[in-house]
């Protein structure tokens, strides 16, 4: 496959080096950015698959810690987020036609890693929406060895008297030529710039909270907003059809916070009690983004992940 440079933000937490940025097109002729950092030496390499209104350059944290555990990884820009192909004239809200159509960026993150040539074996770390379409990846065939799931969007956090307008509203408005709108109750401006830190649903380090705000703020062509009616039409449909699957046949570790208030608990509560073999994490005190909690949750739960995924390449 052909890659092309792309940009790559240092500025702000870069991550380790070497480090690289590609564009990459997908099979429908989407132009995704993908994420590079190759320690010398890596025993494997993590495909990071990011959340909703998330960007490679917020990873920079997470491979920084795996490379210091002797492991590469490559992240994603999504269509419609971060860098790649907005899917709307309005950049600024969240959309996708179809969720599954996220697949064909998975297998263009998968030519990308073996164009370069990035150590195998490969393993995934997917994060919310990430979890979303990484759970689809790896019951189709993804080729890794083992995966960790950071608050899984394996079902969305609705509160109960919303669940009805929000399903019912999320299938007229398409039919009427306003799919394209916001939901009620979301904005086109992205959270962390809108939300204050105190009791912000993301993490309880106000460093890594400050990081989001200024990669963003420093450069506001990765900022997104809220989704689209259409996405969260295909979202709602996108997780109940993977409930009713079976857990794949592969090495897991599932984290979420205590204090997890975006995706549906009991949703993954369910997935993890019937994945054979898979290990399931509360992180007491833990918000949404648990790879970006207070340091001594970093730590724990990156160490946590690094000796699942070399255990299973040694065992």
């Amino acid at each position: 496959m052909t890659l092309s440079p792309a940009p790559l933000y240092k500025d702000i937490h870069p991550g380790p080096d070497p480090a690289a940025a590609y564009w990459a097109e997908t099979s429908d002729g989407k132009k995704i950015r993908l994420g590079v950092w190759s320690p010398q030496g890596a025993r494997g390499t993590v495909l990071i698959f990011p959340g909703r209104t998330e960007y490679i350059e917020k990873y920079g944290v997470a491979a920084e810690e795996f490379a210091a555990r002797g492991l590469a990884s490559i992240a994603v820009d999504w269509r419609g987020q971060g860098l790649a192909d907005r899917m709307l004239d309005d950049r600024l809200t969240g959309h996708v036609d179809h969720f599954p159509d996220y697949q064909k960026d998975v297998a263009t993150v998968m030519r990308a890693a073996r164009t370069l040539n990035l150590p195998r074996p490969y393993f995934l770390v997917a994060h919310s929406m990430g979890g979303s379409i990484g759970l689809r990846a790896v019951m189709e065939g993804l080729a890794v060895q083992a995966a960790a799931f950071t608050g899984p969007m394996w079902g969305i956090h609705i509160s109960p008297r919303m669940r009805l307008p929000a399903a019912m509203l999320s299938t007229f408005m398409p039919k009427i030529g306003q799919g394209h709108r916001l939901p009620y109750g979301t904005t086109r401006e992205p959270y962390v710039l809108t939300a204050p830190f105190d009791d912000n649903m993301l993490t309880t380090d106000v460093e890594m909270y400050d990081m989001m705000r200024d990669q963003i703020t420093a450069h506001p062509d990765l900022q997104l907003g809220g989704p689209s009616y259409i996405w969260l039409r295909e979202a709602l449909a996108e997780t109940a059809h993977l409930a009713q699957r079976a857990a794949p046949n592969l090495p897991c570790i599932t984290f979420v916070g205590s204090n997890e208030r975006i995706v549906d608990v009991p949703r993954i509560n369910t997935r993890m009690e019937n994945w054979k073999g898979g290990q399931y994490r509360t992180i007491e005190g833990g918000e949404h983004e648990v790879l970006m909690e207070i340091p001594d949750i970093r730590t724990h739960v990156f160490d946590e992940i690094s000796e699942l995924f070399l255990n299973t390449t040694t065992g």
